[in-house]
This record gives structure tokens, C-alpha cells and sequence, in this order.
């Protein structure tokens, strides 16, 4: 069979389907091409007569080159090719791998989705406790808030918890001059705190080494922490004292600079440690180094300064001035002592301006909620359980107090609910034998 441009379609001969035809050209004397059809290399039966007349099979051939180039040939198009299979035989999808990898297979299958997988076989892994690694800034955005949160709870125990949960081996100094430098930014009260932690964390956490490396960088960078708090040399010299105090580090500690400071501000920190330690029986007034406050201080102190802070602002109206002593007494657990005491005065004075005045301070501390809803609600019910009491000295208490009762609940100073709960006084008949039941007229 011959056909013209080199093109082959399949034949059909008995049923025997002729594919995959080599090609030979022959070029006659009339420059006429030729295909013969040499050589059967693969004969299948046809199960049916319309599948075999269906199937076409092309074959390519390169006229221009002397090489004959099939359609699933591996060889390069190019001819520069070496005819390797691709990744040797081991890649693509599907494949088993290159001969010989299965002989350094150990027998176990980790994938869960291989039929070979063996659950039994994950006894094998060991999970071992890895505590992740923080650097200074991560550090010190994690203490920030277990530090003030400790300046609100007094509690030392939950701080080395959290710092006993990091890893802080490389960086144990760095705590106390963060707890410093944060204490730097507040109260004498807190600064009182810090010092008891530094206390606390001592032989804990802290060892006498990491307590002055600790000092050792704070003083360093002292010059920069001047200029936000200009009082810090005297501050630092004070932490340095209470920690010899409680027996941190060594009294050494400050002789070891002298003659070998350049730094201003570095040398009035040591002078004040040095002045704190000289002074008589220095060691133990150095205790009460940042003076007692908040709850720490006696109740009869914190009563008697309310009660002057109170009279001061009766005669001054001054209420911005009345606001800023009660916060620095740093009671807020006690405030309805101050509610109870200026409900009192009310009473003893007996008079509008004392209500009205009382009134608008009760109004700015509550709106300002210095004073909670609860120190409001209990200092008010303090004084309705003492009225009885209070009526022997002032006669006309109740009247006095349902009157400022209405004036506090008008201007949303006390509930609804509270101004119900007020004891109301019973009518008392004054009957004996010879007032004929006569019922004597209210005061």
C-alpha cells in the first residue's frame, strides 16, 4: 500500500489491526515519495469491528533530518538528548521509586494515609518539654503587666509563677531593672512594693550576683532615666539601700565604686545609699524607707485625716482639692469611711449649705467613680444603722437624713433602691394616766 505524504492510517485486513508501521523512503527517478510498509510490530485482535475502525494511530516523521521521531519516543526532538528516562526512573507521580531504595526502608511507616501504617508504631516518638526562647523586648512586654498587676494585688507568688514559666536563664538581671524602671513612673507606695519583691525574689529567682548586675545596669543607664524622672538618682540610692537593708547584696557593693565614677548622676546615687547606711541604727529605718502607706497605715490615721480633709473642704468648697487627698491616702477599699463621715457631719451641722456641699462632692467623687457604687451603698447603710445612735446627740437625725437621703438620690448619687432601704422613724405616743390618751405633737 502506498499513500502520499507520508502519512499511515491504520488498516483493517481480517480483522487484524496493522499499527505502529515503520517507514522507509524511496525516491524515484520522478522525485515522487514513497511508503512502504515493512514491518509489523504489534498485531491485536479487534474484539468488535467498530472499535478497530475507530482507532487511528499518527505517525510522525521528520522529513528534514535522517532521524525518524515517533509520538511516545523518549529520545529529544533534538537530537541532543541521551534517551535516559526522567529522574533516572524514580520520579513522577505514581512511581514506585528508583530500584534499590527499598533497601534502605527500615519497616516503618510514619505517613497515616499508607496502607503500611502501624499505629503501635508511634510509641516510638518521644515528645520532649520545650520552653520557647524570648529576647529582652518579648521579656519585657510580658512583665509589664505581671508587674502592674502585682502593684494592684500585693501578690508575689503569682509573679514567680509567671517568671518561673519563661525562660529567663540567660536574662534572670534583667528583671530587676525592669521592676525599677517601671517603679520609677509611680507612688512611694509602689516603689514600697517593688522593694518587697526584689525581697521576695531573692533566693528564688535572684541570686546576690544577678541582684548587682542588675544595679550595675541601672546605674549605667542612669543618665537616661534622669530625664524623664529627675528625682532618680535619689530613688536608685534608695533601692540600693533598702536592698542591703534586706540582706540582697553585700554593703560592699557601694564602696567598690569609690574613686572610679565619672558620671554625675551615677556618683548622687551612690552618695545617697552611702548617707541611708551611715546614719544611726540606718539599717533599720531603712524598713520604712518609702514612708507606710495605703492600707498599712492605722485605721484611726486614716479616719482622722478624712475627717480633716472633709472640714477643710466644708470651709474652702474646694473639690479638685478634696479629690486629690483622698487618692493620696490610696485607701480605695475604705472610701465609705468618707461617705459615713460626711453623711455624720451633715447631720451634726444641720444645716443647707453642709448638705448641698457634701451632696456635690459625694456627686463628683461617685460620677469620677473614685468612690464605687458599693463604698457609696456601704457607707450609707453604715450611717442608717447608727441613726438610732446618732438621734440622741441630734434629735431631728432622721428628718435631717431623709431630707439629704432625697437631695443625693435626685442627683444620682445613691439608687432607688438605697433610698428605700432608709429606716423611717415610728410615731412614738406619749400616753400616761392623766393626758387622757392625748397623742403629743412631732418635732
Amino acid at each position: 500500500a502506498q499513500f502520499q505524504n507520508g502519512e499511515v492510517e491504520a488498516m483493517q485486513m481480517n480483522g487484524v489491526i496493522v499499527e505502529d508501521i515503520e517507514l522507509d523512503e524511496e525516491v524515484d527517478n520522478s522525485q515522487q515519495v514513497v511508503a512502504t510498509a515493512r514491518k509489523v510490530k504489534r498485531i491485536h485482535r479487534s474484539s468488535s469491528g467498530s472499535e478497530s475502525s475507530n482507532s487511528n494511530h499518527a505517525v510522525e516523521k521528520n522529513l528534514s533530518g535522517p532521524l525518524q521521531v515517533r509520538k511516545n519516543s523518549r529520545k529529544s526532538r533534538d537530537g541532543k538528548g541521551r534517551g535516559l528516562p526522567k529522574k533516572g526512573g524514580a520520579g513522577g507521580k505514581g512511581t514506585w521509586g528508583a530500584p534499590g531504595d527499598e533497601l534502605f526502608e527500615d519497616g516503618h511507616c510514619r505517613d497515616v494515609k499508607d496502607p503500611n501504617y502501624d499505629s503501635e508504631s508511634e510509641d516510638e516518638y518521644v515528645v520532649d518539654v520545650i520552653k520557647p526562647k524570648i529576647g529582652l523586648e518579648e521579656f519585657t512586654q510580658i512583665l509589664e503587666p505581671v508587674l502592674l498587676e502585682y502593684y494592684d494585688t500585693g501578690n508575689t507568688e503569682e509573679v514567680v509563677r509567671t517568671i518561673n514559666e519563661l525562660d529567663v536563664n540567660a536574662k534572670v538581671s534583667q528583671i530587676l531593672e525592669i521592676a525599677i524602671s517601671k517603679a520609677l513612673d509611680h507612688k512611694a507606695a509602689h516603689r514600697e512594693m517593688t522593694s518587697v519583691l526584689i525581697s521576695d525574689l531573692y533566693g528564688k529567682i535572684l541570686s546576690s550576683q544577678d541582684v548587682m548586675s542588675g544595679f550595675d545596669a541601672i546605674l549605667d543607664n542612669l543618665a537616661e532615666l534622669t530625664i524623664d524622672t529627675p528625682e532618680a538618682p535619689s530613688v536608685i540610692g534608695q533601692f540600693i539601700a533598702r536592698a542591703i537593708a534586706d540582706d540582697c547584696i553585700a554593703p560592699k557593693y557601694v564602696m567598690k565604686f569609690k574613686g572610679t565614677v565619672d558620671d554625675e548622676h551615677k556618683q548622687a546615687a551612690l552618695d545617697k545609699a552611702e548617707l541611708l547606711l551611715s546614719r544611726k541604727h540606718g539599717i533599720v529605718r531603712l524598713d520604712n524607707i518609702w514612708g507606710t502607706g495605703g492600707g498599712i497605715r492605722p485605721v484611726k490615721y486614716l479616719v482622722k485625716q478624712m475627717v480633716l480633709l472633709l472640714k477643710e473642704f466644708l470651709s474652702s468648697g474646694d473639690v479638685a482639692e478634696a479629690t486629690r487627698c483622698l487618692q493620696e491616702l490610696e485607701v480605695p477599699h475604705f472610701h465609705h469611711e468618707l461617705v459615713y463621715e460626711a453623711t455624720v457631719m451633715v447631720l451634726e451641722d444641720s444645716s443647707e449649705r453642709a448638705a448641698h456641699r457634701m451632696c456635690d462632692l459625694l456627686k463628683s467623687l461617685s460620677d469620677a467613680v473614685i468612690i464605687t457604687p458599693e463604698q457609696m451603698s456601704q457607707g450609707f447603710r453604715r450611717v442608717y444603722d447608727a441613726l438610732p445612735d446618732i438621734s440622741l446627740d441630734v434629735p431631728s437625725a432622721y428628718t435631717l437624713m431623709e431630707r439629704f437621703a432625697q437631695m443625693c438620690h435626685r442627683d444620682g448619687v445613691i439608687s432607688t433602691a438605697l433610698f428605700r432601704e432608709m429606716p423611717q422613724r415610728g410615731r412614738k405616743r406619749f400616753v400616761s394616766e392623766g393626758d387622757g390618751g392625748k397623742i403629743k405633737e412631732a418635732v
